[in-house]
């Protein structure tokens, strides 16, 4: 999720999706009232490709069965209720689905994450739109949205091992992201959302012992992550685990793993097509570090033999020097006293998720103590001849085959991770 590479990756020009109203399942407004909009992102379910998908993985039916759920709902607590449950039903479908539990439904491969992105936005959007006959206030909308959101990403679901429990057994938290640039190419897939669904509730065995892996998804949006969404979902678990990475797609044909974090928002557009150009923006401010750096052990991990994939240990930033006012690469990461303007993972979200979460890790003083940092995986590519996305298929062999092992790779480079940082925290 780099906004200067992130065109490699893309493969042309999407037809951006209309502006139909949400589908009837919803129940009317309220005498006088007018429903509120959906959103940019939740606009696009109404293309061909979204329902396509939708439909060839047996997702089609989540939010007409969820808007009959909520017009079941008789108060705001019952609505509660019914956003938790389906939301969590949501990632446990599609977890299950990717790692091979119950009938797959359509004929679209195991492996893929889309389903779980489109079904996501049908529900919210059906909630979005939703007028109950008891009245809902903007503010409990916001709420049952977040609960929404936060259970159908895996965030409320994060089940580590108590220290000791399976003895030797070690924790590691993982994170990836929803598709993304989708008015380029609706198809896209985002392959470290596929790790994620992936590698949820796994164990990895290593030399060192069996390793937990626990993850969660995050959207790819401005606003969110200035809400906190980042360090609401990990704060209550970075002190309990043995290892964090989080996970985005970055460079064509290449893993790196991301030396230095940097603290700017360089503004690329977001999946609701907004721009952010902006010091990344933290709780205190007043001692927000320009940079922060991974604690993974990098040099085990490019070492290693993974998969198919070369890894690098990227040191690039580019930074604005002290006294300086120009931008500046300097490939051996950020000079003293410099401004950020790319971390190594560039100035979008996936490098905005990496400065929230180690400098999350150094607040909570573990900076010395817990191994953490971000993973940019290969971008996901569909097969020769399937590069226009105006008539391309929205599957083929070759795209699931770099998806599979993208996964593998990734679920390789976990486990020396986990190897080479030592023994479990207990």
């Amino acid at each position: 999720m780099r906004p200067i590479r992130v065109r490699i990756g893309v493969l042309g020009l999407a037809l951006v999706a209309g502006l139909a109203a949400p589908t009837a399942a919803t129940a009317a407004p309220e005498a006088g009232g007018a429903a509120p909009a959906p959103t940019v992102e939740e606009r696009r379910l109404d293309g061909e490709v979204p329902r396509e998908i939708l439909r060839r993985s047996g997702f089609a039916a989540v939010a007409p069965a969820f808007a009959r759920g909520l017009g079941r709902a008789d108060s705001y607590r019952e609505a509660r209720r019914v956003v938790a449950r389906e939301g969590s039903a949501l990632w446990r479908r599609a977890v299950d689905r990717v790692q091979g539990r119950g009938p797959a439904r359509g004929d679209l491969s195991r492996d893929d994450d889309r389903p779980l992105y489109w079904a996501r936005l049908g529900m919210t959007r059906e909630l979005r739109t939703w007028e109950p006959g008891f009245g809902l206030g903007e503010r409990q909308r916001a709420a049952l949205l977040t609960e929404l959101e936060r259970a159908s990403r895996g965030q409320t679901d994060l089940r580590l091992p108590r220290g000791g429990h399976g003895k030797g057994m070690k924790r590691v938290l993982l994170t990836g992201f929803d598709p993304f640039t989708l008015d380029r190419d609706i198809r896209i897939s985002n392959p470290s959302g596929a790790v994620a669904l992936a590698l949820d509730g796994t164990v990895i065995d290593t030399p060192d012992g069996p390793a937990r892996v626990e993850t969660a998804v995050f959207p790819v949006r401005w606003a969110d992550f200035a809400e906190g969404t980042v360090e609401r979902t990990l704060r209550p678990y970075l002190p309990r685990v043995d290892l964090f990475t989080t996970v985005s797609q970055g460079r064509v044909g290449r893993f790196d793993v991301e030396r230095t974090n940097g603290a700017w928002r360089g503004g690329f557009p977001d999946n609701d097509n907004v721009s952010r150009t902006e010091t990344v923006p933290v709780a205190d401010p007043a001692s927000q570090p320009q940079w922060t750096t991974t604690t993974l052990p990098y040099a085990a991990i490019t070492a290693a033999d993974t998969g198919r994939f070369p890894v690098y240990d990227n040191t690039s930033v580019t930074e604005i020097p002290a006294g300086g006012t120009e931008p500046v690469v300097r490939p051996d990461g950020p000079t003293p006293g410099s401004t950020a303007r790319e971390g190594g993972g560039g100035n979008y979200l996936s490098n905005e998720i990496a400065y929230r979460a180690t400098l999350l890790r150094d607040r909570l003083g573990l900076h010395g103590a817990l191994p953490g940092g971000h993973v940019h995986t290969p971008v996901l590519r569909f097969g020769t001849g399937n590069t226009d996305p105006a008539t391309g298929a929205v599957t083929d062999p070759e795209f699931v085959r770099n998806r599979l092992d993208i996964v593998a790779q990734t679920r390789a480079i976990v486990g020396v991770a986990v190897s080479a940082a030592g023994p479990d925290r207990g």
